[in-house]
């Protein structure tokens, strides 16, 4: 079986969102991975914290993502990186809210796994989302 690239992972991310998964799950992640968020001041590293993060961040977001829109992916001269940038489409839970917040994520690849996750994402949208 071919190694996963760092699309193949980013593909993978985005089906477990739109899924109602977490968004990462253990067997994508490296032992060693960082997921960085900095507009959230957020530093998380190693496999099993990460994937209880993104669990708990699942389980407590009362959103049904609904579509990736605008995706752009951004080929580097490191065949371990891309930068994704896309928007991601959901209703609140139990209204007719529906809303939209842009995103930007830095993937590295090592070995089939991800070993390194920054995102930065649009806050204000969806704090606004939210209330």
């Amino acid at each position: 079986m071919p190694e996963r690239t760092p699309r193949d992972l980013f593909a993978r991310f985005q089906h477990n969102v739109l899924s109602g998964a977490a968004a990462l799950d253990a067997e994508m992640l490296a032992d060693d991975v960082v997921v960085e968020q900095p507009f959230a001041r957020r530093r998380t590293e190693g496999r099993e914290r990460v994937a209880a993060m993104a669990e708990e961040g699942r389980a407590s977001l009362p959103v049904a993502f609904e579509e990736f829109r605008d995706v752009t992916v951004h080929v580097t001269a490191d065949p371990e990186v891309i930068v994704t940038e896309y928007r991601l489409v959901g209703t609140l839970r139990g209204s007719d809210v529906r809303a939209q917040a842009a995103f930007v994520v830095v993937l590295r690849a090592r070995g089939g796994r991800i070993v390194h996750w920054r995102e930065y994402q649009d806050r204000a949208a969806i704090a606004e989302a939210l209330t």
